[in-house]
């Protein structure tokens, strides 16, 4: 696969971070999404934090290499509602989701440009179970719910995803930009749904293995287990 020198130097990654109550770990994740050699726009999304993630995010500015667009919703709406508000302040070559802690690593960005960068791919899944990199050991319980959930997924969709639940997924900015006016998603139905919509769209997918650092509840995990029954029923709806 392309590594960085194979990345255009007129390229723009777009990278969308929606943000809530992530004052702990946002200052280092930006920092590790700056340190990416690719060129970016930065769109930060603060879901009306109620710590001081919104003071953390006024400390960043624009450099060589990183420009940012600062955002905010007045009301807490989700992390689908989040993403829909940066996806339609976009402007790269491409975009991608990017979590606000620290549970995937940007250094990754080049491995998962890769297949839209070969013009084989409009979207990348980033899948934390295809196996080859180092993966935190924690819930049980998750692993089994996110496997159930992709599985049901790929029934409705036939794609053939491992990991229709992760947050690493990377659009052509055209295509996300024509699918952006169907997405209803304001929480962590999101997933389930933009899947739903890639497939249905017939766009070519790919999936490209990932490492994960997963947190704890105690570190700060959002997501339980009514998002999971929503899960399911967007899948239903959205088959």
């Amino acid at each position: 696969m392309p590594g960085m020198n194979n990345i255009p130097n007129d390229f723009v990654l777009s990278v969308v971070i929606p943000v809530y109550n992530e004052e702990r770990t946002l200052a280092r994740l930006v920092d590790a999404v700056r340190a990416v050699p690719i060129r970016k726009q930065i769109i930060l999304v603060d879901d009306c934090s109620k710590d001081g993630s919104r003071a953390v995010m006024e400390d960043f500015a624009d450099d060589e290499h990183n420009t940012f667009v600062k955002l905010r919703h007045d009301v807490n709406r989700g992390k689908g509602a989040a993403l829909r508000t940066g996806f339609a302040a976009a402007t790269g070559d491409a975009v991608i989701v990017q979590d606000a802690d620290l549970e995937y690593d940007p250094a990754e960005y080049p491995q998962l440009l890769a297949p839209i960068l070969e013009g084989k791919a409009d979207v990348v899944f980033g899948s934390r179970f295809m196996g080859g990199a180092p993966h935190r050991v924690l819930y049980y319980w998750h692993s089994v719910g996110n496997r159930f959930l992709t599985t049901l997924s790929n029934w409705f969709t036939n794609l053939n995803l491992t990991d229709m639940e992760t947050c690493y997924k990377v659009f052509r900015t055209p295509v996300l930009k024509e699918i952006l006016p169907s997405l209803q998603q304001d929480r962590f139905g999101f997933e389930p749904e933009i899947t739903s919509r890639v497939a249905r769209a017939g766009l070519r997918i790919y999936e490209v293995g990932i490492s994960y650092n997963g947190r704890t509840y105690k570190e700060g995990k959002h997501i339980g287990w009514k998002d999971g029954f929503r899960a399911i029923w967007c899948i239903l709806r959205y088959r």
